[in-house]
C-alpha cells in the first residue's frame, strides 16, 4: 500500500479514516505534554534581548518572552512524547507488500543554532506476521522525534529504529529531505539547496533488490 500526504489544505489517499495532514500536524502538536520550564525560558529570552542591545520593555518585546516559552513548549514537546504510545496500537491485516506513506510534513529545530529545518519524511516497512500500524501513526511518530532538539541524521535513525523496535517488520526504510534555516540565514547564506538522508534496516538493508525497490516505490 502507498499513500502521500500533502499539503496544508491537501488530504491523504491513507488508512481507512484518511488523515488530513495540516490538521494532523496541528492536533499532534497540541496534544503534546512538555515539561519545559517556561519562567526560565522567559528570563532567559529577557536576557537574550538585553545583550542584542534591545529593550524588552518596549510595546513591541514585552510580552515576547512569554511567547518564546510557549512556542518552545510546543516546538520541544516530543522531549516529553514516546513513540511507543502511537506505535503500540497495532492490528492484524496479512500483507505481502510493503506500506510506503510519502510526504509526511515536518518542522524541527537544529540543535546546532537551534534554528528551524523544514521538509518532508517518506517512510515504508515490510510487514511481517500481519502485524500493520495506521497511518496516522506513522506520521505522529515523525512528529515526536522532529519536536526535539535535532540533527537531520539522528532523525532519520530514530524514527527508523522505533518502527523496527515497535512493529517488528521485515525491513523498514526512512528517507528524510529538509532544508535548513542555518544554512539560508546565516553563515554560507545559501537558499534552495535540500539535505537528503536514508535510514534502512532488515531486509531493506542487507538485500540490495529489496532496497532498490523500496527506494524507487518511496520516490513515487
Amino acid at each position: 500500500m502507498i499513500a502521500r500526504l500533502h499539503g496544508q489544505n491537501g488530504c491523504c489517499g491513507a488508512d481507512d479514516h484518511g488523515i488530513d495532514a495540516g490538521a494532523l500536524h496541528i492536533a499532534t502538536a497540541l496534544s503534546g505534554r512538555s515539561n519545559v520550564d517556561q519562567p526560565r525560558i522567559e528570563a532567559a529570552v529577557r536576557e537574550i534581548l538585553l545583550a542584542i542591545g534591545e529593550n524588552p520593555d518596549r510595546d513591541g518585546l514585552l510580552d515576547t518572552p512569554a511567547r518564546v516559552a510557549r512556542a518552545y513548549s510546543e516546538i520541544f514537546g516530543g522531549l516529553s512524547q514516546d513513540p511507543a504510545e502511537h506505535l503500540s496500537r497495532v492490528f492484524d491485516q496479512e500483507s505481502d507488500g510493503p506500506v510506503v506513506l510519502r510526504g509526511i510534513p515536518f518542522t524541527s529545530m537544529c540543535e546546532h543554532h537551534l534554528l528551524p529545518f523544514v521538509g518532508t519524511v517518506d517512510v515504508a516497512y515490510l510487514p511481517a506476521g500481519g502485524k500493520v500500524v495506521g497511518l496516522s501513526k506513522l506520521a505522529r511518530t515523525v512528529e515526536v522525534f522532529a519536536r526535539r532538539p535535532q540533527v537531520q541524521e539522528r532523525l532519520t535513525g530514530q524514527i527508523a529504529q522505533a518502527i523496527e523496535e515497535n512493529l517488528r517488520p521485515a525491513g523498514v526504510a526512512v528517507v528524510v529531505r529538509s532544508a535548513h534555516m542555518c544554512m539560508s540565514i546565516r553563515g554560507v547564506g545559501k537558499s534552495g539547496s535540500e539535505m537528503v538522508t536514508t535510514a534502512m534496516r532488515g531486509v531493506f538493508q542487507t538485500d540490495v533488490a529489496q532496497r532498490r525497490e523500496i527506494l524507487a516505490l518511496m520516490k513515487g
